[in-house]
């Protein structure tokens, strides 16, 4: 028998950092010229936009954003970048919740890609859009639409996130139940990698089955392995019949019993279920201008269900009316309302899409985005509201999100009378507590937010070391010289 092949040694990512460096004056200019000087912004009044997250978690650094207008551009940027060992942070809408988009220090350049904001195009009978990574996603849906078709990924934040962030975070929202996540409604990548190589793979097949799938690598990568230029989007019908209520019960187990029961009558019609705490909606109808309780009375929590029939509006009505007639008898629900229009709708909706930003007047809060198998979600709830409360009494926990899909938004707002700093100071507290419920329900600590630098180190502790080293050794066949976002994911 042949004597084994010895292991490659592992990569070691902090040596790698250390090659990075700081760009020289000459190498701010030829990275300028590549975008022009209009495109190449140095003032901080220029740069501050690009430099603040929505959590003011991370305060960016950086001496150039570069706003590049083409895929050939980004390679340029890219092949320069690595000649001078100069650090790259790709940036979309700079909508993303975990730094991942923010620049560390001011040897970073940040690589803005609003601009490749183009729909090459739309194809109604194989049903794809091609669309650059800068393209919003409320306009991907605006095209879809305009085509008689349907591109379901919905986040509250569709009206300034990017399609490139979009599949680089792997993004989920309130779709994922009926369509999945990103990652399944992109069938083909065109992506610059760290060496300034383009790949072109803007294919439109739905299935191809040649090797190893390199697009589902950099899907959810977070901009590490390499900058996503350019996407073909799947493209549904659009539904005939679509209705949305909101509903009052009493506890996440009824919640999860209406969930099956929807399941169970609507099949693939049920297209969301999501979960939402009373308090949750007391914080929305404080802060939310023209916000109202589409319910007489309060519950201890709410559901809001859509159907969306292919058939009709009269067969997607009938359902939910099934739905809901069986669930009162079955005394799952205390009451509910059918949205009358679709201005109903979208009031519902909204309801649920501000719950996120309506935490913030009420002071600091302490932020997870977590899944568990949706059997124990309420488990969880019990289990992590009993911890959280042990230990920081007054707690306001402000749960909602995607029960058809196990994920849960789990926010801890300060206790009120509570100084901000000091709750605040108790992040990593906290979250260890929560989290570590999370991995006895075999969970996740994050659903759909990504790693970003928020939960770099937390992920290096929470995966087992195979699956570390395969991480680490995908970085190092991408990107050798650790240049595509350092200090992100790993």
């Amino acid at each position: 028998m042949p004597p084994s092949t010895p292991l490659a040694p592992k990569p070691n990512l902090t040596t790698m950092t250390d090659r990075i460096l700081s760009p020289s004056d000459a190498t701010l200019s030829r990275l300028a010229a590549v975008v022009g000087e209009a495109n190449a912004l140095r003032s901080p009044d220029l740069i501050a936009p690009f430099l603040v997250e929505p959590r003011d978690l991370f305060d960016g650094r950086t001496q150039l954003v570069l706003r590049p207008r083409s895929t050939d551009e980004v390679a340029a940027i890219m092949r320069i970048a690595t000649e001078t060992r100069t650090a790259i942070v790709p940036q979309g809408g700079n909508t993303g919740l975990v730094g991942g988009q923010s620049p560390r220090s001011e040897a970073e350049v940040v690589v803005a890609l609003s601009r490749l904001d183009r729909i090459r195009d739309v194809d109604p009978v194989g049903r794809t859009l091609v669309a650059e990574a800068g393209v919003v996603l409320k306009r991907a849906q605006e095209a879809a639409d305009a085509a008689g078709l349907l591109f379901p990924l919905s986040l509250g934040s569709e009206g300034s996130c990017q399609i490139g962030g979009n599949l680089s975070s792997n993004a989920g929202g309130t779709a994922v139940l009926a369509y999945g996540n990103a990652r399944e409604l992109c069938l083909g990548l065109e992506a610059v990698l760290p060496s300034g190589e383009i790949v072109h793979g803007l294919r439109r097949l739905r299935k191809d089955n040649r090797g190893y799938d390199w697009k589902d690598l950099l899907i959810g990568s977070e901009g590490t392995l390499g900058i996503i230029t350019a996407a073909v989007l799947k493209l549904f019908p659009k539904p005939a019949g679509r209705e949305v209520a909101f509903v009052g019960l009493s506890s996440p187990e009824d919640a999860l019993a209406l969930l099956t029961l929807a399941q169970t009558k609507a099949g693939l019609q049920l297209t969301a279920f999501e979960l939402m705490a009373e308090i949750a909606m007391v914080f929305t109808l404080r802060h939310t201008r023209g916000a109202r309780d589409p319910l007489g009375g309060r519950h201890p929590w709410y559901v809001l269900v859509e159907i969306s029939s292919q058939r009709s509006a009269e067969d997607a009505r009938m359902t939910m009316e099934d739905i809901l007639e069986t669930a009162l008898e079955n005394g799952l629900i205390a009451d509910a309302a059918i949205a009358q229009s679709l201005a109903d709708a979208a009031s519902f909706w909204a309801m649920r899409e501000e719950m996120s930003w309506a935490q913030k007047p009420e002071g600091g809060s302490i932020k997870h985005d977590i899944a568990v198998p949706v059997a124990r979600v309420p488990e969880f709830l019990h289990a992590a509201g009993r911890a959280v409360l042990a230990a920081v009494p007054g707690a306001r926990l402000v749960a909602f999100g995607h029960l058809g899909d196990g994920n849960i938004h789990y926010n801890v707002s300060q206790p009120e009378g509570v100084d901000k700093a000091a709750f605040l100071a108790r992040w990593s507290e906290v979250s260890a507590i929560v989290h570590g419920i999370v991995a006895e329900l075999d969970g996740t600590f994050s659903a759909e937010h990504g790693i970003g630098q928020l939960k770099r180190d937390e992920l290096a502790l929470a995966k087992s070391g195979p699956e570390m080293d395969l991480m680490r050794a995908l970085k190092q066949a991408f990107d050798p010289y650790h240049l595509l976002n350092p200090g992100k994911v790993v």
